[in-house]
């Protein structure tokens, strides 16, 4: 197998996407991969200031980092994650859990950011 050249890795479509049924919202979403810059914004958050712990809404804070439109653009923003923090447990469970599939982030995961 030959090495590849920076334009095959940049031009590489690795962003993929599922949808997924979420009734309690009346329909589908479409849950992708994220980005390496979407993924350590996140940790950053979950992380917080000074190294401290912030799982705070951390359900939410996935859910906002994977859910994208038709074009591939994130449709919520960080001023939207306590507003989707406040709906169904069960939705955001099920979306969190895609999320957490398709970006190979485990349970240890999350608690590991949360001890570092």
């Amino acid at each position: 197998m030959a090495l590849l050249t920076k334009e095959q890795i940049l031009q590489a479509s690795d962003l993929k996407s599922e949808l997924v049924q979420v009734p309690e919202w009346g329909g589908e979403v479409k849950v992708a991969v994220m980005s390496g810059t979407a993924r350590d914004r996140l940790e950053a958050s979950i992380v917080g200031k000074n190294g401290g712990q912030n799982l705070q809404n951390v359900r939410a804070k996935y859910v906002a980092a994977s859910l994208v439109d038709d074009n591939g653009d994130l449709i919520f923003s960080e001023t939207d994650i306590s507003a989707l923090g406040k709906k169904s447990a069960a939705a955001l469970d099920r979306v969190f859990e895609v999320a957490q599939r398709l970006n190979h982030i485990s349970d240890a995961d999350v608690e590991a950011l949360a001890k570092n």
